[in-house]
């Protein structure tokens, strides 16, 4: 089964892509913020990382350009899940080396045609 850690600050959140996510097969892991993501995939690096953009101690934006200088953080695919939906948050975004973009709120459709675009689903 594939590995996916949802990092988001709201508990609800989490919870809702959580249940998505395992009924596309995916085990989950949770993380509230960046920092919190961080130690979560230098144990154990997922597949894939579900993120959101404002959160406390470390943003998502922070986290990915983060991740993306660790040992082997190159490979999980990042999606970006968030209500930052201006052209500039996209840009820097992708430009800092996210894969994919889900505007909030989402639901199972959406999110399953995002992994399918990425190639994981």
């Amino acid at each position: 089964m594939r590995n996916c850690l949802v990092v988001d600050d709201s508990r609800v959140i989490r919870k809702v892509a959580c249940r998505i996510l395992q009924d596309l097969k995916f085990d989950t892991n949770e993380a509230e913020d960046g920092l919190a993501a961080l130690a979560a995939c230098r144990s154990n690096m997922p597949e894939l990382i579900l993120l959101d953009w404002n959160m406390p101690n470390m943003n998502g934006i922070e986290f990915l350009k983060t991740l993306r200088r660790e040992r082997g953080g190159d490979h999980p695919v990042v999606v970006f899940c968030t209500t930052e939906n201006d052209v500039a948050h996209i840009t820097e975004a992708l430009g800092a080396g996210a894969n994919e973009y889900i505007m909030k709120p989402f639901d199972r459709e959406i999110m399953e045609a995002k992994l399918a675009e990425v190639g994981l689903v």
